[in-house]
């Protein structure tokens, strides 16, 4: 199981936090770790898998373990590392996890990547002004939340230090805070809609077995 990840011995390494419950995890999420790849000139993605996230009900939570074991299958290749280190740090909130990191690895350029869906609701976050304060932030178009977003809470706080998306290469080389919205192509894919077609199998099996009974 990958834990916290090794340090690196000099340098500055740019490094794409995706945390979340991943659950489960699917391609959405490695198609928006693709995309910060390339857009933000990173060379790693983390998908930090929360025990549980605090605005999130435990009931239909899939267990850590399991939520793991499904991130590490599909994060393929060298560049997207799935960690539990929120487990390990004892952190609940995002705030304090990148306090966190951000003292365990001096150096490192973070930027904190999420989806438009979260901007919109960020101001429900605990201390999310300060995650602005502590590492640059870039969101990612999501299907039906994108103009949400952009005049949510969040984005009128920090409109002035907003990027032009021709400038996203260089946002791990700023000071925060500093944002991106990107208008990337689109990845419908959801867990919740995983979850209810998961359930709706079930179901549709459980309906057949009966039928034959």
């Amino acid at each position: 199981m990958r834990k916290r990840p090794a340090r690196h011995q000099g340098g500055q390494p740019r490094i794409g936090l995706l945390g979340g419950s991943f659950n489960p995890a699917h391609e959405g999420h490695v198609h928006v770790s693709r995309l910060a790849l390339a857009y933000l000139k990173l060379d790693q993605v983390w998908w930090l898998v929360s025990p549980q996230n605090p605005l999130k009900p435990e009931a239909g939570m899939a267990p850590l373990k399991d939520r793991l074991k499904r991130a590490q299958a599909m994060a393929r290749g060298r560049s997207l590392w799935v960690t539990d280190i929120e487990r390990e740090l004892g952190t609940r909130y995002t705030v304090d996890t990148l306090t966190a990191l951000r003292a365990y690895y001096p150096g490192y350029r973070f930027v904190w990547i999420m989806g438009a869906d979260n901007l919109a609701e960020m101001h429900r976050w605990m201390d999310w002004t300060a995650i602005f304060r502590l590492v640059p932030v870039a969101v990612f178009a999501r299907p039906t939340y994108s103009l949400r977003a952009l005049v949510s809470v969040a984005a009128g706080r920090f409109q002035r230090h907003r990027l032009k998306d021709s400038r996203a290469a260089q946002l791990a080389d700023k000071k925060p805070p500093a944002w991106v919205f990107l208008m990337t192509p689109l990845n419908a894919q959801s867990a919740t809609k995983i979850r209810s077609r998961s359930a709706s199998r079930a179901g549709t099996r459980e309906g057949l077995r009966r039928k034959r009974r």
